[in-house]
């Protein structure tokens, strides 16, 4: 059941990644969406992570059992603990939900039917989906009257050419659902509206978002509107990623399997093995990449710039031409040699470094005669999340899905 917007202040966002789970409670009553408290729980280069911030970025102590590893079971004192903090009730949860298929276009409040057919995603998702679905249902089971709503990750790319999603097998398959979607829609819906705010002649035009963290992608936006991104049917597809390997011929799955692996083995070796991991054979974290004096390190640096680079020029190629790059997650925020070594095999369509400003970490990092500006653009996935949440409480029918294309059938 959807809450009354006029009696929901605390909305909690739940953002779960592949290596860190963010949390964010939004002040909703009023306006404007604004965050009262930060938090985020996930693996860091020396272990397990938990901090948490006020709305003014002052820390908080920690709670007595800080989850150590994502929320899991631990959730439910964690939300304890927020509360506390806040001392006020959550009256909302919303989450994002990385894989919404090709029916799940707007946020919605979850249902049991809801669960069912997401879950149905899972295999398409696995890193995600599921520890998702059973967040869900843990809250469901201690706390029935607590609403849910779902943001998806898929949302943002509805609406492409059907040739950029149409898959190369035979069409029966296509008419099942079975098509390319995209993912870090969040992300993107967000790094769109902010450079629409900070230089809306580039928002405009043609420009390539990078989100680049564990889970990595790119994404084509022309006027403010997904037109192409690199992941495709799974999260799996497109940049090498922290454990996970990118774009793969499939011959090789093909091969691997005449070697012994079953389903699980190539599942476990491509979503949790390879990537940065399995390239330098010492971590997934750029930050412990760019510190070893290991070759292996740097030449998983360099595949990771090289992909990077050659994705952008394929979108750039969607695009008709390139008039600005954002970069933004982990990678993207922290790192400027990855930014630097990626402009640096950009520079043939015009890019142009500022060598200081990237140091820095300025905003805006080209030069002033770039032909393509380059910008630094924190992303924030847990507002995206607040506010589609908040649009699922607005008057209308909540939890319905859109219906207009084939639900997947994964059991094909």
């Amino acid at each position: 059941m959807s809450p009354r917007a006029d009696r929901t202040r605390n909305l909690l966002a739940v953002n779960g990644g592949s290596s860190t789970t963010k949390l964010a409670v939004f002040d909703v009553q009023g306006p404007a969406v604004a965050p009262v408290l930060r938090a985020r729980v996930g693996r860091g280069p020396r272990g397990s992570v938990f901090e948490a911030w006020d709305a003014e970025g002052t820390a908080l102590p920690a709670p007595d059992k800080a989850p150590t590893e994502g929320v899991g079971p631990a959730f439910l004192d964690l939300l304890g603990w927020i509360e506390s903090q806040i001392d006020a009730p959550i009256d909302v949860v919303g989450h994002r939900v990385v894989h919404g298929g090709p029916q799940f276009r707007q946020p919605m409040f979850y249902t049991p039917e809801i669960g069912e057919a997401l879950q149905a995603l899972a295999p398409l998702a696995p890193l995600h989906q599921l520890s998702a679905l059973n967040l869900i249902d843990a809250i469901a089971e201690a706390r029935p009257n607590l609403p849910q709503a779902l943001a998806f990750d898929t949302a943002f790319h509805h609406g492409h050419d059907p040739v950029v999603d149409r898959l190369g097998l035979p069409r029966e398959f296509e008419a099942h659902g079975l098509r390319r979607f995209g993912f870090h829609g969040l992300s993107y819906e967000y790094l769109a509206n902010r450079l629409a705010a900070l230089h809306p002649a580039v928002a405009g035009g043609r420009v390539i978002a990078a989100h680049l963290g564990s889970g990595a992608s790119l994404c084509a936006l022309l006027g403010g509107r997904s037109v192409d991104t690199t992941m495709g049917v799974t999260p799996l597809d497109g940049l090498l990623m922290g454990t996970r390997c990118g774009s793969l011929d499939p011959g090789v799955i093909l091969y691997l399997q005449t070697q012994g692996l079953d389903g699980a083995q190539l599942s476990d070796l491509l979503y949790q093995k390879s990537g940065l991991l399995g390239v330098s054979g010492l971590s997934a974290d750029m930050r412990v990449l760019l510190e070893s004096p290991e070759v292996s390190a740097r030449e998983a640096i360099e595949l990771f710039v090289f992909r990077v680079a050659r994705e952008a020029a394929a979108l750039a190629g969607t695009l008709g031409g390139l008039d600005g790059i954002v970069f933004t997650a982990g990678i993207g925020e922290n790192c400027p040699l990855v930014r630097a070594a990626i402009c640096e095999r950009l520079a043939w369509l015009g890019v142009q470094l500022d060598d200081a400003a990237n140091r820095r970490g300025d905003a805006k990092i080209s030069l002033p005669g770039s032909g393509v500006a380059v910008w630094v653009i924190p992303t924030d996935e847990e507002q995206m999340i607040a506010i589609h949440t908040r649009e699922a409480m607005a008057p209308g029918p909540p939890g319905r899905a859109q219906n207009d294309q084939p639900a997947l059938e994964t059991s094909r």
